[in-house]
């Protein structure tokens, strides 16, 4: 089974800044996700209305609490 845990590599170390799932002494991959300041970030979801034009609409209650039988 594999698990992700985040880290930062700094200067030929590598801390983690999650605690690790594992107890004990496990084989592990180091994955390098080299991070580019200079592009602009996505964002994430669905905008409310966007597909409107398809003939999806939100119900009028949609912000309302859910209930619970």
């Amino acid at each position: 089974m594999y698990q992700a845990v985040n880290g930062i590599y700094d200067n030929g170390k590598i801390t983690l800044t999650e605690k690790a799932p594992i107890k004990g002494k496990t084989k592990v991959v180091v994955m390098f996700m080299e991070e580019n300041e200079n592009e602009p970030k996505k964002k994430v979801g669905v905008r409310i209305g966007r597909y409107a034009h398809l003939g999806y609409k939100l119900p009028d209650d949609f912000n309302e609490p859910l209930q619970f039988v």
